[in-house]
């Protein structure tokens, strides 16, 4: 864990953190991230122990980071002092359950891709709902990511990669191979088309943010150290480590040496989001990809926190206007308040979809019935389809329907 690294003496007292904090707007209980980051640290730094129960209402959006003028580590102060110090607040009995659970996406994922057509029949099932809302404090309301009966793995088995001589590795995520093949088979679509063939790394575990959330750091940071030692191993062979997860990517990028001490310095940079990579490919000229001429498609783009925090929202949205035929709208940047598990649990759910309401709202403002919404984080996508009822596509998927193959 990182020790002296969390700058608070920087911090200006100016509160433009707390202007752009989506939580303070609907939860009276929570004192902000000034309050929580940099004012509680000077306790916790005097007393170890002191521990503020108002941390759990953090979505670990970063947007306090990217307001702070002075670049103080106001999220990762937050989220350290979860980890360091949350215990005495950690959830016993069958809430623990509740949260190791949404926690486990690899296990809980293996376990039900087998049984996906029935799992996800009866995690639709008003009795299931109302039992996992009133013995697990699962929202009742929230709508699950349906498991797919077939991983992304085993798909991609059965794919020949062996006439290219050009390659990226794939950190594909939990999602994509549990949840959402279709993914990761539009990332190898468009790699193909660009002209270079696949590798999945040699071992890969969630990238640990369900884990973090929910106070499971030790198991974060054992994972986060079986993905970067096959990170630096994909490195090594002189290929780049490409995601479809903007939170994947920031976690892996940013949290792994900020809030769990791993470093990787050493291969940071040559672990990025797919449609960063594409843009400045095309942009220098080292490849192109060649779009049907009769596409056409209305496109609203949302851009996730975590994406906003990276600066990155401009590679998927000039990507996105280089395909003729889309409209592309560009929504202001709200944050649509599911943050992870956190929008999952009962407790959590009323501030989820209140902080996501003027997200919802834009939305709907925006949309015709031909259009569809466009994201690069998985939880965006499930929290937009389920309180607007669009469909919602990863900028990939849009570039892999729009090619002329």
């Amino acid at each position: 864990m990182l020790e002296g690294n969390n700058n608070l003496e920087q911090c200006l007292k100016c509160n433009l953190c707390t202007l752009v904090c989506p939580m303070m707007e609907v939860n009276p209980d929570y004192p902000g991230p000034k309050k929580a980051g940099p004012d509680g640290e000077r306790y916790r730094l005097k007393d170890p122990a002191f521990f503020d129960y108002a941390l759990k209402y953090c979505l670990n959006c970063k947007r306090c980071e990217v307001a702070c003028p002075s670049d103080v580590h106001i999220g990762d102060m937050i989220q350290t002092a979860r980890i360091l110090y949350g215990s005495q607040a950690k959830r016993k009995g069958l809430r623990g359950l509740r949260d190791w659970t949404l926690a486990s996406t690899d296990l809980v994922g293996s376990l039900a891709s087998p049984f996906a057509p029935i799992v996800n029949g009866t995690l639709k099932l008003k009795p299931v709902k109302s039992v996992m809302d009133s013995v697990l404090a699962v929202d009742k309301h929230r709508t699950f990511p349906k498991y797919s009966a077939k991983k992304f793995v085993n798909w991609f088995r059965r794919q020949d990669q062996s006439s290219f001589s050009k390659f990226v590795s794939y950190f594909h995520g939990c999602y994509v191979n549990y949840n959402y093949p279709a993914l990761g088979q539009a990332f190898v679509k468009v790699m193909n088309s660009a002209g270079y063939g696949v590798h999945l790394l040699e071992k890969e575990k969630c990238c640990g943010v369900a884990l973090m959330s929910n106070g499971f750091a030790d198991k974060a940071r054992r994972q986060g150290e079986v993905n970067l030692a096959s990170i630096r191993k994909a490195v090594a062979a002189g290929e780049v480590v490409l995601t479809t997860s903007s939170t994947c990517t920031f976690t892996m990028r940013d949290e792994y040496p900020d809030v769990l001490g791993l470093t990787n310095g050493d291969v940071r940079d040559s672990l990025m989001l797919s449609t960063k990579w594409l843009y400045e490919k095309i942009s220098a000229g080292e490849l192109k990809l060649k779009f049907r001429k009769n596409f056409s498609k209305k496109v609203i783009y949302h851009t996730a926190c975590h994406m906003q925090k990276m600066g990155w929202q401009v590679y998927s949205i000039a990507l996105l206007n280089l395909i003729p035929g889309v409209e592309l709208t560009v929504l202001d940047q709200n944050c649509c308040g599911i943050a992870g598990t956190f929008g999952f649990k009962k407790e959590n759910y009323p501030f989820s979809q209140q902080i996501g309401s003027k997200l919802f709202e834009d939305i709907r403002r925006s949309a015709t019935p031909d259009a569809v919404v466009s994201t690069d984080c998985e939880t965006c996508k499930w929290q937009i389809e389920m309180s607007t009822g669009m469909k919602v596509l990863n900028p990939i998927e849009i570039i892999a329907e729009a090619l002329d193959r």
